[in-house]
C-alpha cells in the first residue's frame, strides 16, 4: 500500500505483537510507520529488537510502555487473563483521553453470541452468553465512552491463515487421532490474517473510526468450511465429531452494512481456501 503524500508518520504501539494476529499486523505496518510492539514470554528475537517491549499483563503497568513510546495509535491484540486485560485497557483508555492518540481494538463476533437467529451488523445491540463475549462487550462499552474519532472497534469472526493457532490445533488433533469438532448448524463468516492486516492499514491511512465488521461478505457452514480447510491444507484424514448445540441453524456472523470498506478490501470465504491451498 503506497504512503499518501500528506500522511503523518504515526508512532504505532501493538499490544500483543508476538501473537499470531498481532505479529501479522506488526509485519504489515512496520515498513510504513514507526511501529512498536509488546511480547510476553522471553524470546531472543524480540529481546534484541529495540522496537519490542517485554510486557507481562498480570505484573507490568502498560503506562510505562506508553510513556516511552508516546504512540499516536495503539492497537490491542492482547490475549491472556481477562481481568488483567480489562485493567490494561482501562489504563489505555485513560491515556487516550489525555493524549492525541487513537485506539484500534480487536473485538470478536462473540459479542453477539446470544443472538442466533440472524447475522449481526455494526449497529446491532451486543449480547453474549459466553465469558469471552461478555469480556469483549465490557471493553467495547468502555471504549464507546471515549470521543468517537479516537476509537475504531474491529469485530472479527474466526481468523484463518497458514500456521494460525486454529489450524495448528486441528493438525495436532488429527496427528493424535483425536476427533475434530464440527458444528453442522453453525452459520458463520470467516477471514484471514492477511486481509485483516490490510484492512487495519487502510483504517489507519484514511483515519477511520467507529465500528467495523471485518468478516467475509458471504456466509459458510462451520462443518463444511472446516472439512474444506482440512482437505485443502493437505492434512491427513480427520475423524469428525458433530456437535449439535441446537436443532435450528445458529448464526455467529459479523457482516458489514454501514462501515463498508472498498471492494478490494472485502473478502469471500473461497479466497481463504485459495490462500491455504498447498
Amino acid at each position: 500500500m503506497k504512503r499518501l503524500p500528506n500522511e503523518v508518520k504515526h508512532r504505532i504501539l501493538i499490544l500483543g505483537a508476538s501473537g499470531f494476529l498481532g505479529h501479522a499486523i506488526y509485519k504489515e505496518l512496520c515498513p510504513y510507520f514507526n511501529t512498536f510492539g509488546t511480547y510476553n514470554t522471553e524470546n531472543p528475537q524480540f529481546d534484541k529488537n529495540q522496537h519490542f517491549f517485554q510486557y507481562n499483563i498480570e505484573e507490568d503497568d502498560v503506562y510505562e510502555i506508553l510513556d516511552i513510546v508516546k504512540p499516536s495509535i495503539i492497537i490491542s491484540a492482547l490475549r491472556g487473563d481477562f481481568s488483567a486485560q480489562f485493567v490494561a485497557h482501562k489504563h489505555v483508555a485513560e491515556y487516550i483521553n489525555n493524549h492525541k492518540t487513537k485506539f484500534i481494538f480487536l473485538s470478536s463476533a462473540n459479542v453477539f453470541d446470544a443472538y442466533s437467529k440472524y447475522p449481526s451488523y455494526e449497529e446491532d445491540k451486543t449480547l453474549s452468553n459466553s465469558i469471552y463475549g461478555h469480556f469483549k462487550i465490557k471493553i467495547e462499552n468502555m471504549l464507546l465512552r471515549l470521543p468517537k474519532k479516537k476509537v475504531a472497534i474491529l469485530r472479527l469472526p474466526m481468523v484463518f491463515g497458514p500456521y494460525c493457532p486454529r489450524l495448528k490445533e486441528i493438525a495436532q488433533l488429527i496427528s493424535d487421532k483425536e476427533p475434530v469438532e464440527i458444528f453442522p448448524n453453525l452459520i458463520m463468516n470467516v477471514t484471514t490474517h492477511t486481509k485483516v492486516t490490510q484492512q487495519i492499514h487502510y483504517i489507519i491511512n484514511r483515519n477511520k473510526s467507529g465500528v467495523f465488521h471485518l468478516g467475509s461478505i458471504d456466509l459458510v457452514h462451520h462443518d463444511e468450511f472446516i472439512r474444506d480447510i482440512i482437505k485443502i491444507s493437505g492434512l491427513k484424514k480427520a475423524i469428525y465429531k458433530r456437535v449439535y448445540t441446537t436443532n435450528d441453524d445458529r448464526y455467529l456472523a459479523v457482516l458489514p452494512k454501514y462501515n463498508m470498506l472498498p471492494k478490494n478490501l472485502q473478502l469471500l470465504s473461497q479466497e481463504i481456501l485459495t490462500e491455504l491451498e498447498i
